[in-house]
């Protein structure tokens, strides 16, 4: 019997040291946690969350909360200067993360536990008690219109097609403008609006304290406790506007001198991972475009058949690729969005690519995906999301990820529902959430004129290749593609040089 004792406590022990821990808020106003203990693991990962993002900027300051925010994890404290803090974290192989989103942002860091006490003195120090000096305000705050004026709209057509996709799906909307917000805006804040931003949101009931890793058992408390000084409170849930719908093809084009075209495209979807429907969606979207999966049915008909380029694919929520090429944590939405990449491909196929990709997804919705395809693609998503869970803070995002969406944990949530799924759902589904009618699209390119030209025409749009023995069937169906019709009104499709772009506004103010 002391030996069924000893060997039951044993099990019950050794679970302990691999149980995931959220500590139940009793008071919305005050702290939460998300802890995941695994003695004997050598390193801890941070992950310090506020349910305050870019949705919460003030009308007029868009980039204030991204500002605020990089101050604390780019900034100095009140006892060292960033450059004192680097240089102490730089010995130790550390470093304070950021990611701020719509509606959650996030501070990140990993240590091995040699360094857990000195780290945490730095990182606690930073966010609860920041320097907000002159200097780092003038130097984050350059660094901020240097990437909106430069960087995004001069060297990353790609992130820079798929921030305009969102401006176009969002207009008006508190998810309407980049995180970085506007160059206006920016040029506007004030290092006290800084300071305000962070005494109004930077509330107990806003926080949530993310552990994982080897660390002594004590050692929540001990940051509880720290984190307690800040004062309670929580910021005021957002109401969020209904997304609108296009009406029909809505086309903007960024005018840029370029030897590529990126597409973006996408609408609202009224589901997100807390919906019934979304898991039999989502396989839907894994087989139309999983990313940088070439067995993705657009990856086979542009890139791997046509050679057009390196990647098409396609989502059904807000996708930000995290380590290696699975989706990151801490991007949680109330509201969602299906898109397609098409990335950069010849502008001379441009208007050919763009009816191809429209005509696979207006064979997608009306024939839907085959009953081997749905047994493949589900068989396969069984499988990859087991992979995404290979590192401590990709175990605690997801977990935390989790609990926004009112699930213990969303991924054995998947492996239990996904057996359940049916190849009838799919297709009910893909018919019931999908359409290829209404859909905004955004365009980098050069030459834009003559582009609108073509497609306000339906002008036929052959496709060259560099390889003169292409098979017979490919060449048959492009014959097909470069005629597909489209239907795109003059007034539906605006044109604004790259440089336009996240001035005033997000969207140039276009006639």
């Amino acid at each position: 019997m002391r030996k069924r004792k000893n060997f039951l406590f044993g099990i019950f022990f050794l679970g302990l040291s691999f149980f995931l821990f959220s500590c139940a808020k009793v008071d919305p106003n005050t702290l939460s946690s998300e802890l995941l203990l695994l003695e004997g693991n050598p390193l801890v990962s941070f992950r310090i969350l506020l349910k305050v993002g870019s949705a919460h900027d003030p009308a007029g300051k868009e980039g204030l909360c991204q500002l605020a925010f990089t101050m604390l994890a780019s900034g100095g404290s009140q006892s060292l200067t960033f450059k004192e803090i680097s240089k102490k974290l730089y010995p130790m192989a550390a470093r304070v993360g950021l990611r701020v989103d719509k509606e959650m942002s996030v501070f990140t860091g990993q240590v091995h536990t040699d360094n857990l006490e000195k780290y945490y003195a730095i990182l606690k120090d930073m966010l609860l008690n920041p320097g907000f000096r002159e200097d780092d305000f003038k130097r984050i705050k350059t660094n901020h219109l240097n990437f909106l004026q430069k960087t995004l709209v001069g060297s990353n057509d790609e992130q820079f097609g798929k921030e305009i996709l969102n401006l176009l799906m969002y207009e008006g909307h508190p998810y309407g403008h980049h995180e970085a917000g506007t160059v206006e805006a920016l040029e506007s804040i004030t290092l006290d609006e800084i300071k305000a931003f962070y005494k109004e949101h930077f509330l107990q009931g806003n926080i949530t304290i993310g552990l994982a890793g080897g660390y002594p058992a004590d050692f929540p408390d001990k940051v509880r406790e720290d984190f307690s000084a800040v004062p309670e409170g929580l910021t005021a849930p957002l109401a969020l506007l209904e997304q609108r719908s296009s009406e029909g093809l809505e086309i903007v084009i960024a005018d840029k001198k370029t030897p590529a075209t990126a597409f973006s495209m996408g609408f609202p979807v009224p589901i997100s991972r807390a919906d019934e429907d979304f898991f039999a969606l989502w396989i839907a979207g894994s087989h139309f475009g999983e990313h940088r999966q070439s067995v993705s049915h657009l990856f086979q008909k542009i890139r791997e058949e046509r050679g057009q380029n390196y990647g098409d694919y396609a989502y059904i929520e807000h996708f930000i690729q995290g380590r290696r090429k699975f989706p990151a944590t801490n991007y949680c939405r109330q509201q969602q969005y299906f898109s397609i990449w098409i990335r950069p491909l010849a502008n001379s196929n441009r208007h050919f690519v763009l009816r191809q990709t429209l005509r696979e997804l207006k064979k997608l919705v009306e024939e839907g995906i085959s009953r081997e395809r749905f047994e493949l693609v589900r068989t396969y998503l069984l499988n990859y999301t087991k992979l995404y869970t290979q590192t401590l803070g990709e175990r605690l995002g997801w977990q935390m990820d989790s609990h926004y969406y009112g699930y213990q944990d969303f991924l054995e949530e998947v492996q239990r529902r996904l057996p359940k799924i049916k190849h009838e759902d799919v297709n009910r589904a893909i018919k019931k959430y999908l359409n290829f009618n209404n859909i905004y699209i955004a365009i980098i390119t050069e030459d834009a004129e003559a582009l609108k030209e073509a497609m306000v025409a339906n002008t036929p749009s052959p496709i060259t290749y560099a390889n003169p023995n292409m098979p017979q069937e490919i060449l048959e169906e492009d014959l097909v593609i470069q005629s597909f019709p489209l239907d795109i009104k003059p007034e539906k499709v605006k044109i604004a040089t790259n440089t336009e772009f996240f001035q005033k506004t997000g969207l140039p103010q276009i006639d």
